[in-house]
């Protein structure tokens, strides 16, 4: 067992120090969307233990990637916004009503994913368990699946009326044990390759593994559209692939877990601003 895990570290080690020289993020890059200038780099919260300054993940990526984001026209995760535009609009469930029955303007949901995760009742709220409770509760349909397509693309649309806003999430009250259960579960070492979420995106983000350029893991830009697997992806389901990734077997989408693990990221990047939906590798 000793020589597998020693075996194991040098695998790691020589994944990082192999593939390249340190590629420090651009510091001078800028994001500007339809005339808007977006804050990609600032000083870290107080809470964000070991950084002095937060970057936002779009900061580490090829230059071609950054500029599909910079034009509503050329980003590939509008597509999908303009699948949950229809949806909005579409009539589902028993009540025979639609989103915009209830929700007639959803620029009334403006501020709301620059707040997300939220602690109500004790127990983490997601913007998909939001969208979920609408249908059941108040649609009579049926729920989504987490990282659906209908549920990302939904989540991508109220997102983007928060975009350029501010990430503020609340992580007093309520919500302070479950900020440090996801503080916790940040720093725990997991899996086959015993790492932690803080050993790529805060002990080696700005350096290469393989042919990924290693960010902060800041959420702000997520539902994220991926050029790896062309289609939008939802925080839990990046969640899961890196635990993969470790060798380790992942919570569940929704679990207690990662909805915990959300609000401690979230919180990380505090004034980077909402990029959803961004883009990215």
């Amino acid at each position: 067992m000793e020589k597998t895990s020693f075996l194991l570290s040098m695998m790691v080690a020589a994944a990082f120090a192999a593939t390249a020289s340190i590629a420090q993020a651009d510091e001078s890059a800028s994001l500007e969307i339809e005339g808007e200038t977006f804050v990609t780099k600032t000083k870290a919260p107080a809470h964000a233990e070991n950084l002095d300054e937060i970057y936002s993940g779009w900061v580490f990526r090829a230059d071609e990637t950054q500029t599909l984001q910079t034009d509503d026209f050329d980003n590939p995760g509008f597509v999908f916004v303009d699948t949950a535009m229809d949806l909005y609009e579409e009539v589902d469930g028993t009540a025979d009503k639609a989103c915009s029955s209830c929700h007639e303007n959803v620029e009334d949901f403006k501020g709301l994913r620059a707040a997300m995760p939220r602690v109500k009742d004790g127990k983490v709220q997601t913007m998909e368990e939001i969208i979920n409770n609408c249908r059941t509760e108040h649609m009579g349909a049926k729920a989504w699946k987490w990282s659906g397509t209908q549920m990302s693309s939904m989540v991508a649309y109220i997102g983007l009326q928060s975009r350029g806003m501010p990430v503020k999430v609340a992580i007093d009250g309520d919500a302070k044990p479950i900020w440090e259960q996801g503080k916790k579960l940040y720093y725990s070492r997991f899996g086959q390759l015993d790492m932690a979420c803080s050993n790529c995106h805060e002990d080696n983000y700005g350096n290469m593994i393989r042919a990924d350029h290693l960010s902060q893991g800041q959420i702000n830009g997520f539902p994220t559209y991926r050029l790896k697997n062309a289609k939008l992806n939802s925080i839990h389901g990046r969640f899961k692939g890196c635990m993969k990734n470790i060798r380790a077997e992942p919570f569940k989408e929704g679990s207690d877990e990662f909805k915990a693990l959300q609000l401690y990221l979230a919180s990380r990047g505090a004034g980077l601003t909402v990029e959803t939906p961004s883009v990215r590798n």
